[in-house]
C-alpha cells in the first residue's frame, strides 16, 4: 500500500526516481526498492514524503484515505475558486 501511494503521488506530480531521491536526500535505489515494496522508508523518511507531497502520515499508511489541500498563503477567493473547481472535477455529469 505505501510503496504504491509513493509511486502514485511521485508520478502524479511529474517527477522522475531521481528527483525524488535528489529533494529527499536518498539514492534513486532506495526510492525504487520503497515503490517495488522492498524495503520501507524510515519514520524519518516517511515524514519527509509526506511534507514533500503534502499529504498526512496516515495517508500514506493507508489509514485515512482522505488527502487535504494546503491553502495556507492563499486569499479567501482563491480558496472558494479552489473549491468550486474541486466541486466541478467530482460532481458527476448528468448523462452517466
Amino acid at each position: 500500500m505505501l510503496n504504491e501511494k509513493i509511486k502514485s503521488l511521485r508520478t502524479a506530480r511529474g517527477i522522475s526516481q531521481i528527483e525524488l531521491a535528489n529533494v529527499l536526500g536518498v539514492t534513486k535505489q532506495c526510492v525504487s526498492n520503497w515503490e517495488n515494496d522492498n524495503i520501507q522508508p524510515s519514520i524519518e523518511m516517511l515524514i519527509k514524503l509526506s511534507s514533500f507531497f503534502k499529504v498526512t502520515t496516515d495517508y500514506l499508511l493507508g489509514l485515512d484515505e482522505r488527502q487535504f489541500l494546503c491553502v495556507e498563503g492563499l486569499t479567501e477567493q482563491q480558496i472558494v475558486h479552489l473549491s468550486l473547481i474541486v466541486h466541478d472535477l467530482t460532481e458527476k455529469p448528468l448523462n452517466q
